[in-house]
């Protein structure tokens, strides 16, 4: 079997604070929409963010669904990208978790949580190639 992830889904408290991180934070542009659920496509991927009780009733897993030690990463071409675009993300309703700086295997990345406490990582990696399309690929 082919190894893919079609949708990532998370639980929000607030979908307005939500679409406001992801469409003014990101700058994404969603695809669908309603009163519940908001989806993302993203380069073959899409995000969805849906009400938390209508998740949890979906999954018939009542409570279940909170922010854990679990993060998202958002690769950028250049290393001058990550700092600008975390203070975008904070503006636009995320809160910082971890100011950018270089890590020991190299790079350089920060940490942001978006309105309901998901963690995203933005993140240049210098031995990760990207395509035209921003898709990491590994030198595949």
């Amino acid at each position: 079997m082919q190894p893919y992830v079609s949708v990532i889904t998370l639980g929000t408290r607030d979908l307005k604070a939500s679409r406001s991180f992801y469409v003014d934070g990101f700058r994404w542009s969603p695809a669908f929409e309603n009163d519940e659920i908001v989806f993302y496509p993203l380069n073959g991927l899409v995000l969805g963010t849906w009400l938390t009780p209508q998740l949890e009733a979906d999954m018939r897993r009542p409570g279940s669904v909170a922010p854990a030690a679990v993060a998202l990463a958002h690769n950028v071409r250049g290393r001058e990208e990550v700092e600008p675009l975390l203070e975008r993300l904070v503006k636009a309703g995320g809160r910082l978790l971890r100011a950018a700086d270089a890590p020991p295997h190299g790079g350089f990345r920060g940490y942001v949580a978006d309105p309901d406490g998901h963690a995203w990582e933005i993140a240049w990696n210098p031995a990760w190639a990207m395509d035209a399309q921003g898709n990491v690929t590994f030198g595949v």
